[in-house]
């Protein structure tokens, strides 16, 4: 009898209060899909700075003249460093391909000799893909013997670093908004129910009903509000994502693609922002006036 009257009481909540319900279920869906959006945003902003971040070379010219014996004792001091994951070596011959590749001119046709040093590209170990940790790399890197400079995209570095930290903190404060709005809501359509069935309550505290017997249907109203809130936002992302997947290009497909795990995330966040809008209510109004 315990589970099926807590069950049914849940259920009559919605049938008592049926504006404050769809109010409550409405803003629950708005505000999971927006939570959604803000998800798939973040892992996308996580995505792109990775990419950015792993597109960062450096390149380290070398003082001529330079034999190989020397070239190749650069390469290895700079392998040795803990920042570098690889390096690739430019010869003077190679320089010159590429430039004639990026600007479409022969440089042996605007000058009589190669004037393009050779040079180390140097790829950066993930956890030092940073502005300081660049700095300090490209520091040693020009102490070695043999090196002339060291050039790379500092500025965008630095650019990374200052704006993918204000993009986290402004999403997580837009994220706590929303799931604070929901939790209102949810909290008033509780505190109404509980106001509808007074009575009940006040009778199941006569007879020595236990405290948490009184609170759980009153709970699992604000689990079912989240779940069903919850459910209409993923259909809704799901569509969403689905025509985004057809006007976006295939390169950037990727970043609309969401695993099924996502969806159970999406649930789970529902059914958590009704558990604790419904827990506020049942600890304010029903509280510790009932005996257990």
């Amino acid at each position: 009898m315990g589970m099926g009257y807590i069950l049914r009481e849940s259920l009559s909540g919605f049938e008592r209060t049926k504006v404050a319900t769809l109010g409550s279920m409405f803003t629950i869906t708005v505000a999971v899909l927006l939570l959604a959006l803000f998800g798939l945003l973040w892992r996308n902003t996580a995505r792109v700075e990775a990419m950015a971040r792993g597109s960062i070379q450096m390149e380290a010219f070398i003082e001529e003249p330079a034999g190989e014996a020397k070239i190749a004792d650069i390469g290895r001091l700079l392998l040795a460093d803990p920042a570098v994951e690889s390096v690739e070596y430019i010869s003077k011959e190679r320089a010159a391909e590429i430039f004639r590749e990026e600007f479409g001119e022969d440089i042996g046709s605007i000058l009589d000799f190669n004037p393009l040093p050779p040079s180390y590209r140097i790829f950066l170990r993930e956890e030092f893909r940073a502005a300081r940790a660049a700095d300090s790399l490209s520091a040693r890197i020009a102490g070695i013997g043999g090196i002339g400079t060291v050039n790379y995209r500092k500025d965008l570095l630095d650019f990374i670093d200052r704006q993918v930290g204000s993009l986290r903190i402004a999403g997580l404060v837009v994220g706590c908004l929303i799931a604070l709005s929901a939790l209102f809501l949810v909290a008033n359509t509780i505190r109404l129910a509980i106001h509808a069935r007074r009575k009940s309550v006040q009778t199941l505290k006569l007879v020595g009903a236990s405290r948490m017997f009184v609170r759980a249907p009153f709970l699992l109203e604000g689990c079912i509000l989240g779940a069903l809130g919850a459910s209409f936002a993923g259909l809704i992302l799901h569509y969403l994502l689905r025509w985004l997947s057809t006007v976006i290009a295939g390169e950037f497909a990727g970043f609309v693609i969401v695993e099924p795990v996502f969806y159970v995330c999406v649930l789970a966040a529902g059914i958590l922002l009704g558990a604790a809008g419904s827990a506020i209510s049942v600890r304010r109004f029903i509280g510790d006036s009932v005996s257990g």
